[in-house]
């Protein structure tokens, strides 16, 4: 009775573990705030966790706790890396709209020159006050 009760204990204590990276992740919505929120630093820091209990662990658990746990934590490898690439393809992504924006500056109503354009040019015909 008491193993049954440890082995429901240990795979609730894991669910715990996945369902808190899952929402660091952005998978879930945070309950607290029903909003989601990405904090990749700290899904890595919770499936760190997981892998060094699966280390300690090792050859003291059921046929049951190891394929849960080794499930878990491959669900949210896998799950932590496609976040991981969306993440770096949005800033690829923000990168170029950057760059674009730097080499093609929008003109203000019809004018082929920036703001900056004309305080330069305003600058260079008024006489300069050392002559």
């Amino acid at each position: 009775m008491t193993e049954d009760k440890n082995t429901h204990m240990f795979l609730s204590l894991i669910y715990m573990f996945q369902m808190q990276t899952m929402v660091q992740m952005g998978k879930l919505a945070n309950p607290m705030t029903q909003k989601i929120e990405r904090e990749m630093e700290a899904a890595q820091v919770t499936i760190d966790m997981l892998d060094m209990l699966k280390e300690k662990t090792k050859g003291n658990l059921t046929d049951e706790e190891s394929k849960f746990l080794e499930q878990s934590l491959a669900d949210l490898k896998l799950n932590f890396v496609e976040e991981k690439s969306k993440i770096e393809k949005s800033s690829d992504t923000e990168a170029k709209d950057e760059k674009k924006e730097i080499t093609e500056p929008e003109t203000e109503s019809g004018s082929d020159t920036s703001p900056e354009e004309k305080e330069s040019s305003k600058s260079e015909s008024e006489p300069s006050s050392k002559e």
